[in-house]
């Protein structure tokens, strides 16, 4: 099993990484499978099922679907270019998609949300269509997105495909239980066994660039969150606090009487600026998820700008080590809210976000496993229940959260010598089974929970 860092951290647009991501990636690859078709196409149309239809609109799934059948990718997207093609598209109701003729398409009538039963192969289902000049349907494809911006159609799905079908890595591990014993085999760190895998795929060059941009990426939407003030757009009229959070803080910085706990509050004001950039519609990095974008940058931060010791040159460290747990629960639970809820978004992201501390503090590979599952089995249950289908309450506050119980968890690790009762294979276990069983009113359907129980607007 290889899951690449750079699967598990995408840079793209907010709010959701399955919800708005994966449905763009999902039109652009219906563009290159209409541009490969013998047919000549006149229009098309995409119908949204379960948890896509029922918070798509929250979501904004109607508009990245329509902007990736106009060719608007994730990691290239330009907020100015996608406003005015969305005004062209709804002015002309015609796409106009590279290489491709000009395609009939009204957002009013060619795109649909069923609220019916969900496809059956994932809870976040879109059906894409191509037709002729008669309206007949000449090339039609199911996908899913499965998390953390996956996307793979009906047939890959069923075959297995998201399993990785590359050459061998030199550390194939499926499990943690595999992953320590071949790192006890080795005297080789998470890290390092993640490196070797990695670079056994591309050159060293490359790895290490692309992970000083995933670091920038996901700084610089600190920063920006930081800075900006406002309310978020959606309809419920939430502020964005991590401003005022942060300048009260600096304030502070300095005082005899500042109490200890307050360091949770620069957690949260890193993490909170990640989504209320991420619910604003900005540029983040999926980390697993972009619902739960927040935690594992906020903990880096807090690393680095309040810990003695720590260094910059450790970040790929930190991150090899992050996307190595994140790609055992992708492989043996799930990374999607609409799947198993949120213990399965910001569970995830605190497992890996602890894993990564705790492993640039000097934690070793035992440690590192250790501080995973203890954030990951204090998530266990957690519902996915967004108010009015937007990431916003209580997500945002969530990733504050989820990066304290990171940090808790891996100091706790640290403080161990690494043997403890519950495996993190068992806890994974756990996550999977009960994502299984909850209710799907929990999972990303804003049917239940804090979606029905506080008021809407």
């Amino acid at each position: 099993m290889f899951l690449s860092v750079f699967e598990m951290f995408k840079v793209g647009v907010g709010p959701s990484s399955s919800h708005t991501m994966g449905p763009m990636v999902a039109a652009g690859r219906f563009l290159d499978s209409l541009r490969a078709s013998p047919f000549a196409a006149h229009g098309v149309r995409a119908s949204l099922h379960g948890s896509l239809a029922f918070t798509g609109v929250g979501h904004a799934t109607d508009r990245a679907t329509i902007l990736g059948l106009a060719g608007f990718l994730p990691d290239s997207y330009e907020a100015e270019a996608a406003e005015a093609a969305l005004t062209q598209i709804r002015t002309e109701k015609r796409l106009h998609p590279e290489g491709l003729p000009a395609l009939a398409f009204d957002p009013d009538s060619d795109l649909v949300f069923d609220y019916g039963p969900p496809l059956p192969g994932h809870a976040n289902g879109m059906i894409l269509m191509a037709t002729d000049a008669q309206g007949d349907v000449i090339l039609q494809e199911t996908y899913y997105s499965i998390g953390g911006g996956f996307v793979m159609t009906e047939g890959e799905l069923a075959a297995g495909k998201d399993t990785d079908e590359g050459a061998p890595v030199p550390f194939p591990f499926k499990s943690a239980a595999e992953m320590l014993a071949m790192s006890t085999a080795s005297g080789k760190s998470i890290a390092e066994m993640k490196r070797a895998n990695e670079l056994s795929r591309r050159p060293a060059a490359d790895l290490d660039a692309g992970i000083a941009r995933l670091w920038e990426v996901m700084n610089a939407c600190i920063e920006r969150g930081l800075a900006a003030e406002g309310t978020l757009p959606g309809g419920l009229n939430v502020k964005r606090r991590a401003r005022q959070v942060h300048e009260a803080l600096l304030a502070e910085r300095g005082m005899n009487l500042t109490a200890p706990h307050t360091i949770n509050d620069w957690m949260c004001a890193y993490a909170m600026a990640v989504n209320e950039e991420n619910a604003a519609g900005g540029q983040v990095v999926t980390a697993p998820t972009n619902g739960a974008a927040g935690v594992l940058p906020a903990t880096l931060r807090y690393w680095l700008d309040h810990v003695p010791g720590a260094a910059p040159s450790k970040i790929p460290d930190f991150l090899l080590t992050a996307a190595a747990i994140g790609g055992l629960v992708k492989h043996n639970a799930s990374i999607s809210g609409a799947e198993c809820g949120c213990q399965a978004e910001v569970g995830s992201a605190s497992a890996m976000a602890a894993a990564g501390l705790c492993a640039v503090m000097g934690g070793t590979p035992q440690q590192v496993e250790n501080a995973a599952e203890i954030a990951l089995e204090h998530h266990l249950g957690m519902t996915c229940d967004p108010v009015k289908g937007l990431v916003q309450v209580p997500c945002i506050e969530r990733n504050g959260l989820g990066c304290i119980k990171a940090v808790s968890a891996a100091s706790l690790a640290l403080r161990g010598t690494g043997d403890h009762f519950v495996p993190l294979d068992s806890a994974i276990e756990t996550m999977r089974q009960t994502g299984a069983d909850m209710h799907e009113k929990y999972k990303e359907t804003s049917l239940g929970g804090l979606a029905v129980n506080v008021p809407n607007c």
